[in-house]
């Protein structure tokens, strides 16, 4: 009888560092105001921002590894499909009349604060590469 191998446990300690560094180095890519830094983080304080950026954190909630996970995907998803120089980049802030945003910018649909709408912005570009 076989057994079924178990996934180790996520080590938020050692993930912390790598990806608020990650998430800070996007979020200057995309040029988001703090207000939208801490909404894709789920956060509610400003100086939790700043002691993240600093990177006075041990470890990371679920929540917020999910958030970066998303972000990360996201940011990935369109170095693919948008490959000319700052094209990526710009994409988020960018009215869009795809059905997901209603004419209105990526980021504001992934800085509404729920982790839903992270999930819809990487399925819609994942469907854009051919992913779904």
């Amino acid at each position: 009888m076989a057994t079924a191998a178990r996934a180790e446990p996520i080590d938020r300690e050692a993930l912390a560092g790598p990806a608020l560094r990650t998430f800070f180095a996007i979020a200057g890519a995309w040029r988001l105001s703090e207000q939208q830094q801490m909404r894709l983080l789920g956060l509610d304080s400003r100086s939790t921002l700043h002691a993240w950026k600093s990177g006075k954190v041990r470890s990371l909630s679920r929540d917020a590894l999910e958030r970066i996970s998303y972000v990360l995907g996201i940011y990935k998803a369109l170095q693919l499909l948008l490959p000319e120089a700052g094209a990526a980049d710009t994409w988020v802030k960018r009215p869009n009349a795809a059905p997901p945003f209603g004419g209105r910018a990526a980021i504001d649909r992934m800085a509404s604060g729920n982790v839903a709408d992270l999930f819809v912005v990487r399925q819609y570009l994942d469907a854009q590469r051919g992913w779904s």
